[in-house]
């Protein structure tokens, strides 16, 4: 299990930031360390409350964790939700993942065409919307869309600089699905003292920090894998080294930052210095300008097949 127990620091330019850097005051910053103390040491439990999240989803996680599952195990987990099943087949069927254009109306087809990794990413997305129709969610509402928008932008451009080297496409956009899951996971509970939450944007300011630490321990609890899990932690560890091929990691911070850059005025620049992962994939600046221009139209087709 990651060590939860610290204030966590994450990259800025070339410095770092505590997470208790962030512009709140006494009483805020007080109130969100010992929330933030309360979920590290609730995680190094394997305590894992995630409010409103559905159970079906949890259940896939552990079901594909199992190398025993089957094919048969999966289907049943996933039909005994008939809406996740039915998003799954709309999904498979989609112009994002139906590259024969050939329809599907049967779940095990629909499973074996998209891959077990799309299977949890399709009920990731369906867990998501499921929370931003809560009642007791509602603060968080924006932010969960948000935060949503930027993970598909992530998974979608993840997938893209994966062809580049010999890790998994599907894993690849998975880890970008999920890059956010610490955050999801603070806002959620974060919800539950919603008194203390006065000025929500400073808190979300001082929780960003601690994020990828989290979500590092949530994935683990669930099961994934643990180069998923490491990606998850080490999103913002610039100055890793790695002396072999390309790792999910590596995609993910290259792909966290071109997604940055997605929006900037062009010619779009990407902070590429003293960041290795550029190095062991081997993108160019050019590269990086070419595959923003890839991934608009891929993540066009994501949201569409994900809504």
């Amino acid at each position: 299990m990651s060590n939860l127990g610290s204030a966590p620091t994450y990259r800025s330019g070339t410095g770092s930031v505590t997470a208790e850097g962030a512009a709140v005051t006494t009483e805020e910053r007080d109130a969100a360390l010992a929330f933030l103390q309360q979920l590290a040491a609730e995680l190094s439990d394997g305590d894992v409350d995630l409010p409103c999240f559905p159970n079906v989803v949890l259940r896939i996680s552990i079901a594909l964790a199992d190398p025993n599952t089957t094919s048969d195990q999966v289907v049943t987990v996933v039909g005994s939700e008939p809406r996740l099943a039915a998003r799954l087949l709309q999904t498979a069927n989609s112009a994002a993942f139906n590259a024969t254009g050939k329809p599907l109306t049967e779940l095990r087809p629909a499973i074996i065409r998209i891959g077990l990794h799309l299977v949890q990413s399709i009920a990731m997305s369906y867990a998501v919307h499921q929370m931003q129709t809560e009642d007791s969610l509602k603060p968080i509402k924006q932010p969960l869309v948000e935060l949503w928008d930027k993970s598909i932008a992530v998974a979608s451009i993840c997938q893209l600089v994966a062809e580049r080297t010999k890790v998994h496409t599907d894993m690849a956009f998975l880890t970008g699905l999920l890059h956010g899951i610490g955050s999801l996971y603070v806002m959620a509970r974060a919800t539950t003292r919603a008194a203390q939450l006065t000025n929500q944007r400073s808190w979300m300011e001082l929780l960003e920090g601690w994020q990828a630490g989290i979500g590092n321990a949530v994935l683990e609890s669930w099961g994934f894998a643990e180069e998923m899990c490491d990606a998850v932690g080490d999103q913002r560890d610039y100055g890793r080294k790695w002396k072999h091929d390309a790792t999910v990691t590596d995609v993910l911070i290259v792909s966290l930052l071109l997604a940055e850059s997605r929006n900037l005025p062009e010619p779009r620049p990407v902070e590429m210095e003293g960041i290795n992962a550029f190095a062991s994939i081997g993108l160019s600046a050019t590269d990086c300008e070419a595959t923003l221009v890839r991934a608009e139209r891929r993540i066009a087709l994501v949201h569409e097949a994900l809504k």
